[in-house]
């Protein structure tokens, strides 16, 4: 029989990797800690858990967001949400977290009658789990909505404008000498500002190649969450050419989208020219500097059937103009994958993300990525 304390200690450990994913700086010693913090708390009780958790693994106020949400995706498997980026007040966290299972499901989630009610085997949990490859038309049809909310949660960056923030860092002079005529030009009440953020340009390469195709649907679907997300978000599809799908995934429809996407994409099926593909999006794409500043996310298995080292030579130019790259790959959501395949292999020295991208859970870990990524290699 399995001890449950080395169970804990592989649950602590993961989530400690997820939210080192997300941007928080969760080494060693504080894993340590938190393990330490669970030994005398109620393991039953959910609040206890979270106090635990976040007093050990987070050091900075500006962390508790990130925190808050992986907490909820990975403990209580509800949907990572996009982070709040409200000024004024917001229901604390700790509320949230402490709220009932049914609450945090969200509204519309309510159990089908007959099913347990355990999050655990509620039909949604188990829509998240299943692959793509394993769903039915009935089921991607309520895919949709959960995809939408994943596809809200966008990579941001600092802009170079500034907005008023009275928790911001730079004094804002021309507000401060306004203010400061009700006082008789004494600058008693001081005003600030900061960086506005901004949602990062967004790039999605998608393969719909033969090899792709149990997967190619439901990830259509997740493009057009995506690209119905808001402005600077760009898509395409690549088997042995490169197909723009940005326009025709901006009808509000997810079924007209994908029948328009088909019938643009003359390659539907066919086979896969990663390099081709790739050289291709930077000889036209890049000199536009659409890659520059942006996040690239290459959707693909891998599966090259040119020559693998165009694939690395093309990935090379991308990731010097990208802010980052992320690939995902469907199979690496079996725990026995290995990447073997040539194009793989090429690709993967320049990536600074590699997912699984076979179930929904693996996409809500794409968008909590996505939202705390950084750059790691050199520009």
């Amino acid at each position: 029989m399995a001890d449950p304390g080395d169970a804990i200690v592989r649950h602590v450990v993961t989530f400690g990797r997820v939210l080192r994913e997300v941007g928080l700086e969760v080494g060693p010693g504080r894993t340590i800690d938190a393990l330490r913090a669970l030994d005398v708390v109620d393991l039953t009780r959910q609040e206890d858990v979270y106090f635990a958790l976040r007093q050990t693994l987070v050091s900075r106020q500006d962390e508790l967001d990130l925190f808050d949400r992986a907490f909820l995706a990975w403990f209580l498997r509800a949907p990572v949400l996009p982070p709040a980026r409200q000024t004024g007040l917001v229901q604390p966290a700790a509320r949230a977290a402490a709220a009932p299972v049914d609450r945090l499901r969200g509204e519309g989630d309510e159990e089908p009658e007959g099913e347990p009610a355990e999050l655990g085997a509620s039909a949604h949990e188990l829509l998240r789990e299943k692959d793509f490859a394993e769903m039915t038309p009935d089921e991607f049809r309520r895919l949709r909505q959960l995809m939408q909310v994943i596809a809200r949660t966008r990579p941001r960056r600092s802009s170079r404008r500034r907005q008023a923030d009275p928790r911001g860092e730079l004094l804002d002079m021309r507000r401060l000498m306004r203010r400061s005529l009700r006082t008789g030009g004494e600058p008693v009440e001081r005003a600030y500002r900061s960086r506005k953020e901004v949602p990062r340009k967004l790039v999605v390469l998608c393969d719909v190649s033969g090899s792709m195709d149990a997967y190619s649907r439901a990830l259509l679907l997740f493009l057009h969450a995506v690209v119905g997300s808001g402005p600077g978000v760009e898509a395409f599809a690549f088997g042995t050419r490169l197909s723009r799908l940005t326009p025709d995934l901006a009808t509000r429809d997810p079924e007209a989208a994908i029948d328009r996407c088909t019938e643009a994409v003359v390659d539907w099926g066919s086979g896969t020219r990663i390099g081709a593909s790739l050289k291709e999006f930077n000889d036209v794409y890049g000199r536009r500097a659409l890659t520059r500043g942006a996040i690239v996310v290459v959707v693909s298995d891998g599966w090259e059937r040119d020559d693998p080292d165009l694939v690395g030579r093309e990935m090379a130019r991308l990731a010097r103009a990208a802010y980052a790259v992320v690939w995902v790959n469907p199979l690496k959501g079996n725990p026995e994958y290995q990447p073997l395949a040539g194009g793989m292999r090429a690709a993967l020295p320049f990536v600074d993300r590699f997912l699984p991208g076979h179930n929904l859970r693996s996409l809500e870990e794409l968008a909590a990525v996505l939202a705390g990524i950084e750059r790691r290699h050199a520009a």
